[in-house]
């Protein structure tokens, strides 16, 4: 296939590209480069012929129209947002720009491109939209993971557009026959993530001896899913899912953040020379509207879809560290540019 990628010089977006292209696929990246996007973390496919890059923004309707009618793309995977909390409560602006406005363009663009393309290719078309476990809110400690039908509750600026872009995508599925999948993921980890998430602030701050910063107590609780498992399930998704429906994504791996900032800290120790990092914890003023807890009952996917998350926490987390300790390269870069 050929695929539309956004945000593909992100996090998640880039690890889809890297796997959409050695599966076999040719992808086109539309990314805008704000801050928290890196094409060295797709330095190794600047040269292939899969591989297509497109700096625009999705508020720029006709900029990613005309990505439409000059790849004609089979499908779309649509990553690209604006993710952090902290950056939304700071300023949620361009949280409703870029997440609702951006993805508005997107569809609007998609449905002009659909009603053009021949009756056999449209059959075959599909608009997959990655969401977030956070447009549901919160848990309490014992509630029943979030299941896809749960009622949305989004708490900040950041989720709340993210369930605005979930009603558009499926709005525009009912009503204009969009072929639209949704999926609705976990906290992700793993390499390449942007040094402003917590895995990456507790590895670099133990690495360097800083204040590793923790909100209220650490007792907010998050399921982690490792990135290319996350990745998996949205190529998954985008081959065998079932049009219109929602696939909730999780890593079975519900831990407190204290609890996974103390293991952070003891693996750090373990792969250096590094005693003690526990001892850099620091407890911050917690952030207004912080959500308790989330927690995904990856169940519909599974029996559906046949696919389950393979990496175990204990080793994810590892690797993680581990990548993060062996590329200061792309530290530096990222941190200093």
């Amino acid at each position: 296939m050929k695929i539309l990628v956004t945000g593909g010089a992100g996090f998640i977006g880039s690890a889809v590209v890297r796997r959409a292209i050695d599966a076999g696929h040719e992808v086109i990246n539309l990314d805008k480069l704000t801050y928290a996007a890196n094409l060295e973390n797709l330095a190794d496919l600047k040269d292939s012929k899969q591989y297509t890059f497109e700096q625009i923004d999705l508020c720029d309707f006709n900029g990613v129209s005309s990505v439409f009618d000059n790849h004609a793309p089979d499908c779309v995977i649509h990553l690209a947002a604006e993710s952090h909390v902290d950056r939304s409560i700071d300023g949620p602006r361009v949280f409703v720009e870029t997440n609702i406005v951006g993805t508005f363009n997107l569809l609007q663009a998609a449905r002009s491109y659909l009603d053009e393309l021949p009756q056999e290719r449209a059959n075959v078309f599909r608009f997959l939209h990655v969401s977030t476990d956070e447009v549901y809110g919160d848990l309490d400690l014992h509630e029943p993971a979030f299941t896809e039908t749960h009622t949305y509750s989004p708490s900040s600026p950041y989720s709340a557009s993210k369930a605005a872009s979930d009603h558009l995508v499926r709005a525009w599925g009912r009503t204009f026959g969009l072929p639209i999948l949704i999926t609705n993921c976990s906290n992700n980890y793993g390499p390449f993530q942007f040094p402003e998430k917590l895995i990456p602030v507790v590895i670099f701050n133990a690495m360097n001896g800083k204040p590793i910063p923790v909100y209220g107590t650490g007792q907010n609780i998050r399921d982690w899913l490792y990135v290319d498992d996350h990745v998996d399930a949205i190529l998954t998704v985008l081959k065998n899912g079932t049009v219109g429906e929602t696939y909730n994504i999780g890593g079975n791996n519900e831990r407190s953040n204290i609890d996974l900032v103390r293991t952070l800290c003891n693996l750090v120790d373990q792969l250096t020379e590094r005693t003690n990092s526990q001892s850099l914890i620091t407890f911050v003023t917690d952030r207004p509207g912080h959500d308790r807890r989330y927690a995904i009952n990856p169940s519909k996917i599974k029996n559906d879809l046949g696919w389950e998350p393979i990496v175990k926490f204990d080793e994810g987390f590892r690797s993680t560290v581990e990548w993060y300790l062996s590329n200061s390269d792309w530290w530096d870069a990222v941190i200093n540019k």
